[in-house]
């Protein structure tokens, strides 16, 4: 009956036959994580479903009495930090650093990033310059190894009640390590690489705090202010019965955090905004061909985007 339970579990989570191997691994991990939301709770489940000892932290007592149901094993404090091989900081970016900032001299007293002993540090925060520049230094200075992360996964809900042990499973991640040379560097990401694994990314590439920052305005900051500004639209309100998938897929995120997203958009401040004012050149160009009843220009427009968006499917389907 006991095997038969297991088995539905490891169903309903994803797992199969061909993850036994770094499952078995995983069960002597230990995992500290700061910030129980949708991001941190999702590790959390994920790690906890593969049998690691998952240790957290949040400020909220609900949710880490919730977590500690089936999921956390223990508050992650002083006590635990020295036994754990990961930490996760899954919090608001600045909420990640003040915490990193107090915690800099003991990570660095039980680390020995020559050989690889104590906790490598990670964060995942949607922005990289902001959060890379004050960890590194603090991760160089004190001793300890972080590398940057961004898992490029998640829904239009937040919270450890939407958490999900396969949010990840398939998902690219995004790592940003340290400038260091190139042995140091290849160590770290090997570290990271092994450690995350049994998560189940389906990718994993390696970029700079700036690339991501500039990359990352567009993809996802981009999409989240134009879904959110779309809806302040009057006729919003009168859509019902006249909406199907178009209207679905382009008002997706606006539902979202606002404290979090404010936050990482101010820290992405500048090329958050010439990607808006790039779009606003765009729609522009549409708004004057309709004003001048020139329909010639408006089909070019149209076939113009059409054919970027062909050539974007096509490259992305040959990678």
């Amino acid at each position: 009956m006991a095997e038969q339970q297991e088995e539905q579990v490891e169903r309903e989570q994803g797992i199969t036959a061909a993850d036994a191997p770094r499952n078995e691994a995983c069960r002597s991990m230990r995992v500290g994580i700061v910030g129980l939301g949708l991001i941190g709770g999702s590790f959390a489940r994920a790690y906890r479903s593969l049998g690691a000892t998952v240790y957290a932290l949040d400020t909220d007592r609900d949710t880490m009495d919730a977590s500690m149901i089936e999921t956390v094993e223990a508050p992650l404090d002083d006590a635990s930090i020295p036994s754990c091989d990961l930490i996760i900081l899954a919090a608001y970016p600045e909420a990640c650093l003040e915490w990193l900032e107090e915690h800099a001299e003991k990570l660095g007293r039980i680390s020995d990033p020559d050989t690889s002993r104590g906790p490598i540090v990670i964060d995942t925060a949607g922005v990289k310059e902001a959060v890379c520049a004050r960890a590194f230094e603090l991760a160089r200075v004190n001793g300890f190894a972080f590398v940057g992360t961004h898992p490029m996964a998640g829904t239009q809900f937040s919270g450890f009640a939407h958490a999900r042990a396969d949010l990840f499973r398939g998902a690219p991640m995004v790592l940003v390590p340290p400038e260091t040379d190139d042995a140091r560097r290849l160590t770290l990401l090997d570290r990271v690489h092994t450690l995350l694994a049994p998560v189940g990314f389906g990718s994993f590439s390696v970029t700079s705090p700036d690339e991501h920052d500039r990359v990352i305005a567009f993809t996802s900051q981009l999409a989240h202010v134009v879904s959110n500004a779309y809806v302040k639209s009057p006729t919003a309100r009168a859509h019902h019965g006249f909406s199907a998938g178009s209207y679905r897929d382009l008002t997706r995120v606006a539902h979202l955090n606002p404290g979090m997203w404010a936050e990482l958009m101010m820290d992405d401040a500048k090329n958050l905004s010439q990607e808006i004012a790039s779009l606003i050149e765009a729609l522009d160009a549409y708004r004057l061909a309709l004003d001048a009843g020139d329909r010639d220009r408006l089909r070019m427009l149209l076939a113009e985007g059409d054919r970027i968006k062909r050539a974007l499917d096509d490259e992305a389907s040959s990678a």
